[in-house]
């Protein structure tokens, strides 16, 4: 078979305008996956340069390739039919290891045609570290290597407002763009930068704060000869992912021009306020998830494709998302509506296996972000309990005793909530704690919940009504007694 590469293949290959911080499988099929769909469809015209922000060799640079690569996106599409398309990648022009071509990552700078820089550099990425110096070759942190660049800009071209950039992260961090430009900042107060770079900084580069959604499943090693095959070439760099996608950006409307959105299918969207999509990404998905994982996995269910095979979890998790969480979130109801099918569709897909287990590390945490604002919310404004809640925190409960089938459950979650769980739970089984004063200690736990979940009324009752329910009867009974089954 033949290599994937330019003399091999074909492919055509696009001016730089776009810069990019990461090489790896996220960016890859998420916004070079987009970037080249625009190219194919719009007059976008726009190749990537690729930089390799930290300094390693245990990978091969996309250059071996020629920036050439194969996405394999797979799951149910929005009729929940199964969809499975692959797709040359042919957006990405080059990639510069930054440590051993500095003065070639540096050169990009004085290209007049670039205008947008994307970063996914982890979590960890966004980071100050005062030691970084602006003669370093490169300096360590991501942003320091981003105020080299920029100042390097300001200068090549006498501080020229049209030569400003768009500036998009895409780490998995609240308001990641407004955290970014401050710590750019404090390198200019560290650096002591003149106040004209400061003020062009200011006023002719954006940073726009983004959401992004997307499961990357990544390499597909296990498929990798398999898929070869299939496709008729040698590809080291495929990478699989979900159908689904989302990229919310909190960002002027001309970058709608400059991405030409216009007439595009993908679901990208430019927005003056991304936290209702954050919202509505952590009330309908990431709550979701949450609320299914103790309830299934205590009715012997591992994984979330399975639980969405039974009749039973599907119901529960569509009355939950429709009728308890939709009513709480800030954005039109058709909208919600529809991005909630498309989670319920994510969740089904058979190409992902999402073990529960997995999913449940520091789920006390995760309830408290996830589920407790729409509950609080849905209370409060409906002056009632929200049922399939008070059932996901009594499965909750039940999952935090640490047993299933007379078998250990491997918790992990903060030691002063496993402490906690593990002394009631014994106390509870020595008969000198009451099923009710559990629940209460639980609820009460304001160090964690920064409140009193018992002053929710009826909220105590219900949880340890279902609670009890659970205890006699199972998970899947007390479930299908709710639901009216």
């Amino acid at each position: 078979m033949k290599a994937l590469n330019r003399k091999n293949f074909n492919k055509n290959k696009y001016p730089t305008k776009i810069m990019q911080y990461g090489e790896g499988n996220f960016l890859r099929a998420f916004i070079d996956w987009q970037i080249d769909k625009l190219n194919e469809t719009t007059q976008l015209n726009a190749g990537v340069a690729v930089i390799r922000p930290i300094d390693y060799d245990a990978l091969p640079l996309l250059n071996v390739q020629d920036g050439l690569y194969t996405t394999i996106i797979r799951g149910l599409n929005e009729q929940g039919e199964s969809v499975a398309d692959h797709r040359v990648i042919s957006s990405i022009n080059e990639e510069i290891p930054v440590y051993k071509e500095y003065s070639r990552y540096m050169k990009l700078a004085e290209n007049p045609d670039l205008k947008i820089i994307f970063s996914n550099t982890t979590e960890a990425g966004i980071e100050y570290i005062d030691t970084d110096k602006l003669d370093d070759a490169p300096a360590k942190a991501f942003p320091a290597k981003l105020t080299q660049w920029l100042f390097h800009r300001f200068n090549h071209f006498n501080g020229s407002t049209e030569h400003g950039m768009v500036i998009i992260p895409c780490e998995l961090i609240d308001y990641n763009g407004e955290k970014l430009k401050e710590i750019v900042h404090q390198y200019c107060q560290l650096w002591q930068l003149p106040n004209e770079f400061i003020q062009w900084l200011d006023n002719a580069n954006h940073f726009c704060s983004s959401l992004v959604d997307r499961i990357v499943t990544g390499f597909p090693r296990d498929e990798h000869q398999q898929l070869q095959e299939s496709l008729g070439y040698l590809d080291n760099f495929m990478v699989t992912a979900e159908y689904f996608h989302l990229f919310v950006i909190q960002g002027p409307q001309h970058l709608a021009q400059l991405l030409c959105l216009e007439g595009s299918d993908l679901n990208i969207k430019i927005v003056d306020d991304i936290s209702p999509y954050k919202q509505q990404k952590v009330g309908i998905l990431n709550g979701a998830h949450t609320a299914l994982v103790p309830l299934a996995y205590m009715a012997n269910i591992d994984s979330v494709g399975d639980a969405l095979a039974e009749p039973l979890f599907e119901q529960y998790l569509t009355k939950l998302i429709f009728d308890e969480i939709i009513p709480t979130l800030d954005l039109p109801e058709d909208e919600l509506k529809r991005f909630a099918n498309d989670v319920l569709n994510r969740f089904r897909n058979p190409y992902i296996c999402h073990l529960l287990l997995a999913i449940s590390l520091n789920s006390m945490t995760k309830f408290k972000t996830r589920i407790l604002p729409q509950l609080l919310t849905y209370a409060k404004t409906r002056q009632a309990l929200p049922n399939m809640m008070a059932l996901a925190l009594a499965g909750q409960i039940l999952f935090y005793r640490g047993i299933r089938n007379n078998e250990k459950i491997a918790l992990t979650d903060a030691p002063q909530w496993l402490e906690v769980f593990d002394t009631i739970w014994q106390d509870f089984d020595k008969n000198t704690l009451s099923l009710e004063q559990l629940v209460s200690q639980v609820l009460g736990a304001t160090w964690h919940w920064e409140t009193n979940l018992n002053d929710i009324p009826a909220l105590t009752d219900t949880a340890t009504t279902h609670l009890r329910n659970m205890l006699t009867n199972g998970v899947a009974d007390t479930l299908t007694k709710q639901l009216g089954q």
